[in-house]
């Protein structure tokens, strides 16, 4: 390797592994217990749904102050700072007992999130120019298996400690263990780039925005799974362990999805067919949730992970398409996940809002299903050849990937 890079082994897809798995557990372990949160602090769905909302906004909204922020924090100082907040989000909940202090507890381990997965895609093409597809797609399992563990795992630890502060919070250990991977192990490079020029931005860039907007409605459907999935089928008559059970099985598939799909792609510029068919997968999993939620619930939420866990993944490599330089990648990543993860916080609070004002979830699903079909209309602008006429111009523009 050339002077200044890094020596990327297996010790960096370790690396990438320990920051994922650590940016889903703050989410995925409030959904199975949201019956006794509610019971315990008083929060009504629309307060609970601040839970997920307030994490996810804050992703977007520090991901858009990346460019301003970014070269003042520093990647190193980032990741550590991130990882740190979420360890002590995490420590929190072990001791609270109201739900504003939870609700707070939720905004510092958001912005932990948020600075995390900001960076992470500008590493991932540093580190692994060549293997994009294949490490976003590690990557992606990751996070998703770390939110699907602790959606399976929070009801077991609150059930035998009696508290369900337990299932919230025991996922500290992993935080820790992500700051000890960074500081001690990760690849050293010579001269680290900033995370982000000053003032580089793609609020000019009409494919930016419309990158921004499909990754979040694609990632939508997620946010409101985990956060209404469970309440879904305990109101059905599931217990709390058989509801959080969903959310493993779905992040099983998610994973399955973010693995095979970027594998079966990466011969091909072209992500469209590929977005198509996982969106398409998502839409079988929403009408089945629709017409016969009690039938094959398990058929279900496996089609909708699948399709969720490919999509993220596939959205991701799409962005990082569009230029060739990390750096200028990595900003447009950030740009697209700040304005994405705005809109993607935003859709749990409407379904929620559904919820209520209707006394169902079918009209929650129904918003998801149409966003799915919108989607589909949007994947076919994404037409590789057009990459780089769709990205000139933008605010300190580099040269854009043309494929080959």
């Amino acid at each position: 390797m050339s002077t200044g890079k890094a020596r990327v082994g297996w010790i960096g897809l370790l690396v990438i592994v320990a920051l994922g798995i650590n940016l889903r557990p703050i989410l995925t372990s409030i959904g199975p217990l949201l019956a006794e949160i509610r019971q315990a602090t008083g929060l009504g769905f629309q307060g609970a749904s601040l839970l997920t909302v307030l994490p996810v906004l804050c992703m977007g909204l520090f991901a858009l102050a990346l460019p301003w922020v970014g070269p003042r924090l520093g990647e190193s100082r980032g990741m550590l700072g991130g990882l740190l907040a979420i360890a002590v989000a995490c420590a929190w909940r072990l001791l609270l007992d109201s739900g504003l202090a939870l609700i707070a507890s939720a905004v510092l381990a958001g912005t932990g999130v948020a600075i995390i997965q900001a960076l992470v895609p500008g590493v991932v093409k540093r580190w692994f120019p060549q293997r994009v597809p294949a490490a976003m797609g590690l990557y992606s399992a990751s996070l998703m298996a770390g939110g699907g563990t602790a959606a399976v795992l929070a009801p077991v630890l609150a059930g035998g400690s009696g508290h369900w502060q337990l299932g919230l919070g025991a996922w500290v250990a992993l935080a820790v263990l992500g700051l000890l991977l960074w500081a001690l192990a990760r690849p050293r490079e010579a001269a680290v780039p900033s995370v982000a020029r000053r003032g580089e931005h793609f609020f000019g860039s009409r494919r930016a925005w419309l990158l921004a907007l499909y990754f979040g409605l694609i990632n939508g459907g997620y946010t409101s799974m985990v956060a209404w999935l469970p309440m879904f089928y305990r109101q059905l008559g599931w217990s709390a362990q058989g509801s959080g059970q969903l959310i493993g099985l779905m992040t099983i598939f998610q994973v399955l999805g973010a693995l095979s799909m970027p594998a079966l792609s990466r011969g091909s510029a072209d992500r469209r067919p590929w977005l198509c068919l996982c969106l398409l997968i998502q839409l079988g999993g929403f009408a089945g949730l629709l017409l016969t939620p009690l039938g094959l619930p398990a058929a279900w939420v496996a089609l909708i992970g699948y399709g969720l866990g490919a999509c993220f993944a596939l959205s991701l490599t799409l962005t990082l398409d569009h230029l060739a330089e990390p750096g200028p990648a990595g900003s447009l990543a950030a740009f697209v996940q700040g304005i994405g993860f705005i809109i993607t916080g935003i859709i749990p609070y409407v379904t929620g809002w559904l919820r209520d004002a209707t006394g169902s979830f079918q009209a929650s699903w129904t918003l998801l299903a149409l966003s799915v079909l919108l989607m589909l209309g949007v994947t076919l602008r994404f037409a590789p050849a057009g990459y780089a006429r769709a990205m000139h111009g933008w605010r300190g523009a580099q040269t854009a990937e043309v494929a080959r």
